[in-house]
């Protein structure tokens, strides 16, 4: 057996490293100074797209902005582990930030062009320094594997003509990655959000978060960053690490609501006992528990395999995602109810976090077109009429 053989029969590593336990710390240490569940209600209440200063510090001061751009482009030349665990700690805080959409998708995106182009290194390394935020312009609920849409074209003279609707992060973003259709094939091209022809109308959210909006585009001139052989490799490259790496805040949004649930029960009294020490919600925290044990296992594989570039990367994040999805919206849910009263208010977090489970139940595939791709993986035959 050679040695890249072995590299892709090795077993998957589930375990966090020293360094990712690192990463995971400072993380932690500055979203719960910078990102309480008080500021991030506020944020929201202001109408901002995101926490600008709160994504200078991740993307600058700690450098999660440019983990997975290789360090010759001004990255930290890490892997999807390591932003799995960024992605844990930001889905533990329900944060307002565009990491999945900068920082995974559009650097993924950028990645599969070619990366000796000077326009394409160029946006890599702004994306990385947190200088400009990217988008990738294709609805968040395109899911890895499937037909990509369509919606805007290369007019005869160059210019982009079209509108796509469901872009996450839209708002905020400097940079638009819009995949087209022109006579010479499929594309995808770069643009200035601020440019003429471009108009970016926000769309009402579930995840008050993760806000989406329509991006119209009128006669507006781009670049081409790669044609038909490369655009369309990229922009699946970059959905399907989206995919597996969204599992990992799954994982973490998940994480909170069970601690938090946990803790709350426990100081709750009802006829002088805690809440928590009832058999019935016992069970039901027990099993959730369980659930979350099993959902972290997924996680971990979807990222292992991302970074090592195995070759059951698309059965682990069809994996993944069928798992972490549930668990993250039953959690929540979970949370919200065994809340009581209190959980129904606004004032509390825990509607944030339902909501940002519902939203990625949704984002990047759902759990049925993931286990409908799991079965074709898998070469299992649908039932028959």
């Amino acid at each position: 057996m050679t040695g890249a053989e072995a590299a892709t029969t090795a077993a998957p590593d589930l375990l966090y490293s020293e360094a990712e336990e690192d990463l995971r710390a400072a993380v932690r240490s500055l979203l719960a100074d910078r990102c309480d569940a008080p500021a991030v209600l506020a944020g929201i209440e202001s109408g901002r797209p995101y926490d600008p200063d709160l994504w200078r510090a991740l993307a600058s001061e700690i450098g999660t902005a440019g983990l997975l751009v290789p360090e010759k482009l001004g990255g930290q030349g890490a892997t999807a582990r390591e932003a799995a665990v960024v992605l844990e700690e930001l889905g533990r805080s329900a944060a307002p930030v565009p990491y999945l959409t900068s920082a995974v998708l559009a650097v993924e995106a950028l990645l599969g062009c070619d990366a000796d182009d000077s326009e394409v290194a160029g946006l890599l390394a702004a994306l990385a320094a947190g200088r400009k935020v990217g988008t990738l312009a294709l609805p968040l609920s395109t899911a890895p594997g499937t037909a990509l849409p369509a919606t805007v074209r290369v007019a005869e003279d160059g210019t982009l003509e079209g509108r796509t609707g469901g872009v996450a992060d839209a708002a905020g973003a400097d940079v638009l990655l819009v995949p087209a259709q022109g006579a010479e094939g499929y594309g995808l091209y770069v643009v200035e959000a601020a440019a003429p022809g471009v108009t970016i109308t926000p769309l009402v959210s579930l995840d008050l978060t993760r806000p989406v909006a329509e991006v119209a585009l009128a006669g507006v001139r781009a670049r081409r960053l790669a044609g038909p052989d490369a655009a369309e490799a990229a922009v699946r490259r970059a959905l399907l690490t989206g995919a597996g790496l969204l599992a990992s805040e799954q994982l973490g949004l998940a994480e909170w609501c069970l601690a938090e649930t946990v803790r709350y029960t426990g100081e709750r009294h009802q006829f002088n006992r805690p809440v928590g020490s009832f058999q019935a919600l016992k069970h039901r925290l027990a099993r959730l528990w369980l659930e979350l044990v099993s959902a972290r296992a997924a996680a971990r594989y979807a990222a292992d395999a991302l970074a090592t570039g195995s070759a059951d990367a698309l059965v682990a994040v069809a994996v993944a995602q069928s798992a972490c999805s549930k668990v993250a919206v039953r959690a929540a849910e979970e949370c919200v109810q065994l809340h009581g009263g209190i959980g129904m208010t606004w004032e509390h977090p825990a509607h944030l976090y339902l909501k940002r489970a519902k939203a990625d139940e949704l984002a990047l595939g759902t759990p049925g077109r993931h286990r409908s791709s799991l079965a074709d993986l898998a070469d299992l035959p649908a039932p028959r009429a």
